[in-house]
């Protein structure tokens, strides 16, 4: 597959390069449907059928989202996300052809920031697409303007999206420093799942809630939180999650 294939112009993007979007899966006809949609939609797109073609056109030409089908050959979504995630930090939307929470769970868990089953509306994966770019990524004031938040041996700069633990970076996705920053930000605060979507996904989202749970597993981690005695990221229960004081 070549560069991308631009969107129509209908004169509203002539000041705004169009996003561009990455489509990899192995089902050619629903992959060229997904197209269509997006450049309708006016974005760029591009198509890959196999695993090891999308990772190396995702390094090529360093689109703004990829939609990654699980079940590939030649390489499993699984590890094509894996590899993506260590040269970019596009957004990444999973899709599964089977209803297993696991599946969900392990796409999830190597850094993708959403997931769809199929079969699903198009119209809805544009949409979701379309609410993950428009996310602000919680740049409210200017980096210079922001003290780093210190929680323990945790630094946040939420300015410069960045985060320590001790003298070590800590690297996340743009999703699990999204969640991060909304509970550092008010650290004596509990939020209920549906409030911690609101502020990193949009008002708009619509999916199953615990999709902040896996995040925040996946956040623990990283920050070497054991998710029985957390330091950083507690569980508020009947209710959420607040942060810590380490």
């Amino acid at each position: 597959m070549g560069p991308f294939s631009r969107a129509g112009n209908n004169g509203d993007m002539a000041d705004t390069a169009p996003a561009k979007a990455l489509i990899i899966d192995d089902e050619r006809p629903l992959a060229g449907i997904v197209a269509s949609y997006l450049r309708q939609a006016q974005f760029e797109t591009a198509e890959a059928y196999e695993g090891p073609d999308g990772v190396r056109l995702a390094q090529e030409l360093d689109p703004e989202v990829v939609i990654l089908d699980l079940g590939l050959p030649g390489m499993d979504g699984v590890e094509v996300c894996r590899r993506i995630r260590t040269f970019s930090d596009c957004y990444i939307i999973m899709l599964t052809a089977r209803v297993d929470e696991v599946d969900k769970v392990i796409g999830l868990s190597v850094g993708a920031d959403d997931y769809l089953t199929k079969p699903f509306s198009p119209r809805e994966l544009v949409a979701r697409v379309q609410a993950m770019l428009r996310r602000p990524r919680r740049r409210t004031q200017p980096a210079t303007a922001q003290a780093a938040r210190e929680f323990g041996q945790l630094r946040i700069d939420a300015g410069g999206r960045d985060a320590w633990l001790g003298d070590e970076p800590v690297v996340l996705t743009r999703t699990e420093f999204d969640i991060l920053d909304v509970l550092s930000a008010r650290p004596n605060l509990a939020l209920s799942r549906r409030q911690i979507i609101d502020e990193v996904w949009g008002p708009g989202w619509v999916g199953d809630e615990h999709v902040v749970d896996v995040h925040v597993a996946n956040l623990r981690k990283k920050l070497d939180d054991p998710p029985a005695e957390p330091r950083y990221v507690l569980t508020v229960r009947g209710v959420g999650y607040r942060m810590g004081q380490g």
